[in-house]
């Protein structure tokens, strides 16, 4: 599942407000599709929070979409300005 469908399945599937355990019980198991080719489970997400308490789907969403791994974020170090940050390269100006 993509990472932006997982806000309908939330609504559908979770009553709100709903305990990190009730969420892992009822769609921890389904995996995102991150755009490398990865997959990670919901609930191996919702293991790196301390977040034990969601008021709706909106916050859940936010929560899972902060804590993803970094085979979600896309290009490392990219700046759509011309910069590299983080990175030793030097800088290009046109």
């Amino acid at each position: 599942m993509r990472l932006p469908e997982t806000r309908d399945l939330f609504a559908r599937e979770i009553d709100f407000p709903a305990t990190k355990e009730s969420v892992v019980n009822a769609v921890g198991d389904t995996d995102l599709d991150a755009p490398s080719g990865q997959t990670e489970a919901i609930a191996d997400v919702l293991k790196r929070t301390e977040t034990e308490d969601f008021r709706s789907s909106d916050e859940l969403y936010d929560t899972l979409v902060t804590f993803v791994s970094d085979a979600f974020i896309g290009r490392k170090f990219y700046d759509d300005r011309g910069t590299s940050v983080g990175d030793d390269s030097e800088e290009v100006h046109f």
